[in-house]
């Protein structure tokens, strides 16, 4: 694939968390900037995230939490690209995750965490320096 196409990013809701606000003003903020963009909806499963990321041969997965349970979610997310031989989808995110947690969560593989306050532009600006096209 070329390196001019455009990014696929999927927006994935993982667990239990109903709020989705977040997600949406993301995906839209992502979608301006001019990538394509996937969005899950809520109530996502790590499964479902995954193999709609493989589906959709996205380039990463952005995940959204705010339920607390990011220290399991992202690393299944990982753990199961990795299972499915799709380890070449970056996996970044953002929601309330405390600052403790972020280090254990890169060590996992998570590439960045947002937290509240990052800016849309931070995060795009971030995106269009860290993720890369992958070779489908």
């Amino acid at each position: 694939m070329s390196e001019n196409r455009k990014l696929r990013l999927l927006v994935g809701k993982v667990g239990l968390d109903g709020h989705d606000r977040g997600a949406k003003i993301i995906a839209r903020a992502f979608r301006d900037a001019g990538f394509e963009v996937i969005y899950t909806g809520l109530h996502q499963s790590p499964e479902m995230v995954v193999a709609t990321a493989i589906q959709e041969d996205v380039d990463a997965v952005s995940l959204s939490i705010l339920s607390g349970a990011h220290n399991f979610l992202f690393p299944k997310v990982i753990e199961l690209l990795r299972e499915q031989g799709a380890e070449d989808i970056a996996v970044f995110g953002g929601g309330i995750v405390p600052e403790e947690d972020i280090s254990g969560l890169k060590a996992a593989g998570v590439l960045e965490i947002f937290t509240p306050g990052a800016t849309t532009d931070a995060v795009i600006n971030w995106v269009r320096q860290n993720i890369k096209p992958r070779n489908l």
